[in-house]
């Protein structure tokens, strides 16, 4: 199997390079084509990460602004793409992949009310911010166009002819398989790969890590230009070790099939790989072949001077856990500047002028790719490197690129055209959606998902796909593609104007036991106003109520008051809080830029946050503070109540709010009471329903969540990965929608 097609499994990091195929090696993924997206030799020094100020009332993002952030992660500076104002992405070029999440029929109002549900996603994205209410037209428009489910690849088109073209080399000097074998024809113990070129290739050596108990070949005798060939290649599953060995092919120099066997592995597989693979669990459940079989099979196929050939060979005696001292590997035979590589689906078609890999093909058939390889090798060492260059596949490629795009394009203006025709006179012409933009730029991009966004002439008919099936997919299609639309629906039917209502209203009163605070007892002469005063110091009273029925004042212990606590220890855990304390007693006399001045001690401080009266404008008497590290935050806290110890009035607390959530309580409470009255009622005459329908949204939530935390698993490290929840515009209310970002780093978290 070929090492750019390959599904990878999530525990190996990628490694920099300047292309989609660049050394080293992995098995796992095809690469993007881009030569911007890899980076140099050192990119693996460096990670992708964001800084974004979404800190109070800059919390709302407009839909522009969605789209300029996601349209510099997807293409970059390179791409004429402008660095979003007001998130910043730093070393862009080096994200490996950007991945959007949509979770349809869901609000900002379903991620608080079902807070706790939502484990995954509270804890793993460091940055949030607040979206328009309409989100999801806007979703809808970004990936219109018949993109649905499917890959945008580009299909393998000849390369010896592209529009009537023939391409010319620069210049024989200049070409890199020149350069490393010389003019002349060699041996083919030349084109052999030295030790030092098989360490710096991942191969497997005695000796190095991670091969202790890998099999030897035993093929010890010395290799001449007579020595045999044979062609190798391997196909995959992801098990709980990582990625295994299901099949493999062993082909002689005449091409013909030694070997073609089934591998059982002994871990439990994850993911078949079926679509590259081939391979099905009914295929693999009468196979008893182990993985030791194999190993002694080829042990005794192999003469002891064979030489091994194989594309990405590395990859293969890596899965095989076998250790053989020569090989060829022709990703490397037919040089390219920069370190970069061929795939063998391209090289069997520009050299040989076969079809291998179809796409009406279920997988990969690892023999035919052994046979390529093999073939591959033999016309280098027959024809050598000057007639190699003559066929000047690097311009071939570009060429090939090139075309693809122009038909693509061709395509898409032909679909634009049928649209102008059937509008009526004086319509604009319609703009190409965000995906297809992505796809001129020459990315793959992926999305699944959502039936009603398919394209004009694709059937609606059919059932939808669960999310179960899509997140199924998205495991194993995500990492081919440069930018993936994955949409996870609600599939609630209870989702009506008295639930939405219900929902509000408990969120209101959530809110309201969360802010209530029991006191007492005080004696019978004692002042209200004084106690009101002494209050207000933590920050505004709103209400003061005095109990007399009871003798001793405490908090009710009610299921309600229980669920407050675990949720306000959430609260204080949560990822967006940790770097952020809350700050009471602030004069309102103060400027914001008097407040800075002597905020100026605090070490770190990176932003200032002073909240208005929704009501009113007026400022209040508390404020955030927002540091740069959640240790500077624990140090200003300390500094804080020294304060206080020398007269301030000043009291601190870590915050329990996230910094978006004032913006959003604001628009909770401008919203209309007829729509709310009308939700009552209906709320009055079903409640038992409701009761039962919340119940259902809030397991629904909590498998969504778990389904994101599975998908998020699977990501490569470095990848940008936005939860986006659309939010709802209906005549009944309006729900803001509420976006969610972070890059995930080796940990599996969000680098910020």
């Amino acid at each position: 199997m070929e090492e750019a097609d390959r599904p990878r499994g999530p525990a190996r990091p990628r490694e920099g390079s300047d292309s989609a195929e660049d050394a080293p090696r992995r098995r796992g993924k095809r690469r993007r084509p881009e030569p911007e997206r890899g980076g140099s030799r050192g990119a693996k020094e460096k990670k992708a990460r964001l800084s974004a100020e979404l800190f109070g009332e800059d919390c709302e993002i407009s839909h522009d602004q969605v789209y300029e952030f996601l349209k510099y992660a997807a293409l970059g500076k390179h791409h004429n793409a402008a660095q979003p104002s007001w998130c910043h992405i730093h070393h862009q070029r080096h994200l490996a992949r950007v991945v959007v999440i949509v979770l349809h029929e869901v609000s900002q109002l379903h991620f608080y009310r079902f807070y706790l549900q939502f484990k995954h996603l509270r804890k793993s994205f460091p940055h949030r911010f607040s979206l328009p209410p309409d989100s999801a037209n806007f979703i809808a428009s970004m990936c219109r166009e018949g993109v649905s489910a499917k890959h945008h690849n580009s299909a393998q088109a000849s390369p010896h002819v592209f529009n009537g073209h023939i391409f010319k080399s620069t210049s024989l000097e200049q070409d890199p398989t020149v350069q490393k074998y010389g003019e002349k024809k060699h041996g083919l113990t030349t084109y052999t790969l030295t030790v030092q070129e098989m360490k710096e290739n991942n191969y497997p050596l005695e000796g190095l890590p991670g091969c202790l108990h890998f099999v030897h070949t035993e093929c010890n005798s010395p290799r001449t230009d007579s020595s045999p060939l044979f062609g190798l290649d391997c196909e995959m599953c992801l098990t709980t070790k990582g990625n295994e060995v299901t099949r493999v092919s062993l082909v002689d120099a005449q091409g013909q099939c030694l070997l073609d066997e089934l591998i059982k592995p002994e871990t439990q597989i994850l993911n078949y790989f079926t679509r590259y693979s081939g391979i099905t669990r009914k295929i693999l459940l009468p196979v008893k072949t182990k993985l030791a079989d194999v190993q002694d099979k080829l042990k005794k196929l192999l003469p002891h001077d064979a030489i091994l050939v194989g594309h990405s060979l590395n990859a293969d005696l890596r899965a095989l856990q076998m250790i053989h001292p020569s090989v060829i590997d022709t990703s490397l035979l037919f040089a390219r500047s920069g370190g970069r590589r061929f795939k063998l689906k391209f090289l069997a078609k520009a050299v040989l002028g076969k079809e291998i890999q179809c796409e009406n093909k279920l997988g990969h058939d690892p023999t035919e790719d052994a046979q390529a390889a093999l073939e591959l090798a033999q016309y280098f060492i027959k024809q050598g490197p000057c007639k190699v260059e003559e066929l000047n596949l690097e311009t071939l490629l570009i060429a090939q690129k090139a075309s693809e795009i122009s038909q693509q394009k061709s395509t898409l203006y032909l679909q634009l055209n049928r649209v102008q025709q059937q509008s009526s006179e004086g319509s604009s012409i319609p703009q190409l959606c965000f995906l297809d933009s992505l796809r001129l730029a020459g990315q793959q991009t992926l999305l699944l998902g959502r039936q009603d966004l398919a394209s004009p002439g694709s059937c609606q008919n059919g059932p939808r796909p669960s999310n179960k099936q899509i997140l199924q997919r998205a495991i194993e299609e995500v990492p081919l593609s440069s930018f993936s639309v994955v949409q996870f629906s609600l599939r609630s039917k209870h989702v009506v104007p008295a639930l939405v209502a219900g929902i509000c209203e408990k969120m209101r009163i959530k809110l309201g036991d969360l802010l209530t605070l029991y006191a007492g007892p005080f004696g019978k002469d004692f002042c209200l106003k004084s106690v009101k005063k002494e209050f207000k110091k933590y920050g505004p009273v709103r209400s003061l109520t005095v109990i007399t029925e009871t003798q001793q004042v405490q908090r009710p212990v009610s299921a309600v008051t229980l669920d407050c606590n675990t949720l306000i220890k959430e609260l204080e855990m949560d990822v967006e809080n940790e770097r952020v304390i809350y700050m009471a007693g602030v004069k309102k006399s103060l400027t914001e830029t008097d407040l800075q001045e002597k905020l100026s001690q605090l070490k770190d401080l990176k932003a200032l946050f002073l909240p208005r009266d929704h009501k009113n404008g007026k400022r209040q008497s508390y404020c955030f503070l927002k540091f740069r590290t959640a240790e500077s935050a624990s140090s200003a806290l300390e500094v804080i109540k020294k304060w206080a110890t020398m007269g301030s009035k000043l009291k601190s607390r870590r915050a329990l709010t996230p910094s978006h959530l004032n913006q959003w309580i604001n628009h909770m409470a401008h919203q209309g009471t007829q729509s709310l009255q009308e939700g009552e009622s209906v709320l009055c005459m079903k409640k038992k329903q409701v009761s039962i329908c919340e119940q259902d949204l809030r397991e629904k939530l909590k498998k969504l969540d778990c389904r994101i935390k599975k998908l998020y698993r699977s990501l490569q490290n470095n990848t940008l990965c936005v939860v986006l929840l659309p939010g709802t515009n209906s005549v009944h209310r309006s729900l803001s929608g509420l976006g969610l970002m972070g890059i995930k780093d080796d940990a599996g978290k969000s680098m910020c």
